[in-house]
């Protein structure tokens, strides 16, 4: 969670205009807060979201400052409790994402030399422990102490007032240095930064470098120098970044799957054929194939084992928070990680402890030259584009796609070439239906989705969407499942989402056992009546991919009933960089 950006030049940046701009292209890792400090020793942070914080500050110019936008971990939403923090003199200032495990240990030493903390957060640790080092050691070997002793997560800029220098640190959180012709960014991304160069250094574990206006020099963690390649990428800025004519990012992103699918379809049939071919032969030739994700991805990773058990093979998914807990990983293991950043925690966590037992790695992510992607001994872009609400929608019909024509490879039988134009039929011939729907929905406080077999993914899903944007507490769940507690919940009017694929005569007969008992039935089908059409007669896996783009506008159109922040949920952060 949490988005940082720092900028240093031998010549003047704007504090709106340059940092504060690239800060914003990472609201998406977290809005709780917003702050800045430069080299001269200016502070302004506030609660809220950035476009409010660039109305009450003034700009003003600097050489080097660094900057944070905040999802709240240790500590409340309060003005005080946002980044920077600073030392007891004012002169050390940080901005960190991650968190500080050992925090208090280490405050209480602190407080017993004289240092005082003014905030709740675990982040303020680290301008004081700075301070404290800087008395006996210049700020390299201070790091090094800081690297030995500080126990979690985190990807930290500081600057010293009146020293124009940027220091950077990086433990499993993400970070990376953007090489621009007259400047550098220190950056959670490249996204921060790609509208204005596409050179980049990536930081490894516990690493740090020393930024310099002309220069920069980067350190393992006993402080011996090391060399390090450079990037080019080609995550532009795109027409897909502006939200145009459309009132959220949101539904302009659900309407832009036709062409986000399709670019999809192109690259496994073009450029990416020979990596997927490669996955392919990975699966076939593997003794255990498992997948781990979370989120929206986590149920990509469903459907994905669903279409690979159809074609024959054996694959098996676990959430990726729990995976080390129920999981067997050795030599013989094709991992497959899932995720749109590529730099989910604990999707980076199992990973890295998969690899460590010797499997191989393979990822399917959205963001290149992710950590997820530079893990990987083989990482399959999903091509979706810049995906800027916090929900997924294009993002997860992408990874199911990418599943989908791996699968075929196997045999699993898929005509790949229409879900374009099935997906562009869904949303035109059912938006103004879906609307109507929602108008009765958005008071309702539970909403039940209930599949089987190929349509129990999309059902969670689709529960996982209302939760988020439409903050309606919602269930989906295997329509077996019903009669095990759930039916007990089911009252006059409460709403069921039926998803019935084909002649699913069991799923058919679950809908109607909640209709008998009161429960207002709506049904997604795609061979019986339905109250949405699909356009499609055989079940070979765009059931999965054209139900959910339903759920996706159905969520959109009750949040926008309720007048809901939808591009930006209360609590929720893009990028999930903490456990």
């Amino acid at each position: 969670m949490c988005g940082i950006v720092g900028i240093i030049t031998d010549g003047e940046i704007s504090i709106k205009n340059d940092l504060l701009k690239s800060l914003k292209r990472l609201e998406y890792r977290g809005y709780d807060s917003v702050g800045y400090a430069d080299v001269q020793g200016n502070v302004e942070k506030d609660i809220g979201e950035i476009s409010q914080f660039l109305e009450t500050i003034k700009d003003s110019n600097t050489s080097c400052a660094i900057s944070h936008t905040r999802w709240a971990t240790h500590g409340g939403v309060t003005k005080i409790n946002s980044h920077p923090h600073w030392d007891c003199k004012k002169n050390i200032f940080t901005v960190h994402n991650g968190i500080i495990e050992n925090y208090q240990e280490l405050q209480k030493e602190l407080i017993a030399k004289g240092h005082v903390f003014i905030t709740e957060t675990d982040s303020e640790i680290i301008s004081h422990f700075l301070e404290e080092e800087l008395k006996s050691k210049d700020m390299i070997e201070a790091i090094k102490s800081f690297i030995k002793r500080i126990e979690g997560t985190y990807a930290i800029l500081v600057i010293e007032k009146d020293k124009n220098r940027i220091y950077a640190i990086k433990k499993d959180s993400p970070l990376v240095l953007g090489l621009a012709k007259d400047k550098f960014y220190l950056a959670s991304d490249i996204y921060a930064f790609s509208d204005t160069t596409n050179k980049a250094i990536f930081f490894e574990d516990k690493e740090f470098a020393v930024i310099d206006p002309n220069k920069y020099t980067f350190y393992d963690s006993d402080g011996k120098e090391i060399k390090k390649g450079i990037y080019e990428f080609t995550w532009a800025i795109s027409q897909e970044e502006s939200v145009q004519s459309y009132p959220h990012y949101m539904i302009k992103e659900i309407h832009e799957q036709p062409i986000s699918s399709q670019r999809l379809i192109s690259s496994l049939d073009g450029e990416q054929h020979d990596k997927i071919t490669k996955i392919a032969n990975l699966v076939k030739n593997s003794k255990r194939v498992v997948f781990t994700a979370a989120g929206s991805s986590y149920y990509a990773s469903l459907l994905g084992i669903y279409f690979l058990n159809r074609a024959g093979i054996n694959a098996h998914t676990l959430i990726a928070s729990e995976f080390q807990n129920f999981m067997l990983v050795d030599k013989d293991t094709l991992f497959i990680a899932i995720s749109q950043s590529g730099e989910t925690m604990d999707v980076v966590a199992a990973t890295k402890w998969a690899r460590e037992r010797g499997a191989k790695i393979v990822s399917l992510v959205n963001v290149p030259h992710s950590t997820l992607q530079r893990m990987s001994d083989t990482s399959l872009e999903i091509h979706a584009g810049p995906e800027i609400c916090v929900a997924a929608t294009k993002t997860f019909t992408n990874q199911v796609i990418a599943l989908l024509y791996l699968s075929s490879l196997l045999g699993f039988s898929v005509n790949m070439k229409t879900i374009p134009g099935k997906i562009d039929y869904v949303i035109k011939e059912n938006e103004e239906s879906i609307k109507r729907m929602a108008d009765e929905l958005y008071e309702k406080k539970d909403i039940y989705i209930i599949g089987r077999g190929l349509s129990y993914p999309p059902s969670r899903e689709m529960a996982l969407k209302l939760k988020e944007i439409s903050y309606i507490h919602a269930e989906g769940m295997m329509g077996g499942e019903l009669k095990h507690g759930t039916i007990a919940l089911i009252e006059p009017g409460t709403p069921v989402i039926a998803l019935i694929p084909g002649k699913d005569f069991d799923m058919y007969s679950n809908a109607k056992e909640v209709e008998a008992r009161g429960a207002r039935v709506i049904t997604i089908a795609n061979m019986m009546d339905s109250d949405f059409k699909m356009n499609i007669t055989i079940n070979d896996g765009k059931f999965a991919i054209l139900s959910v783009v339903i759920g996706q506008l159905l969520t959109y159109y009750i949040a926008r009933k309720k007048g809901l922040p939808i591009d930006k949920p209360r609590n929720l952060a893009k990028s999930v960089t903490v456990k």
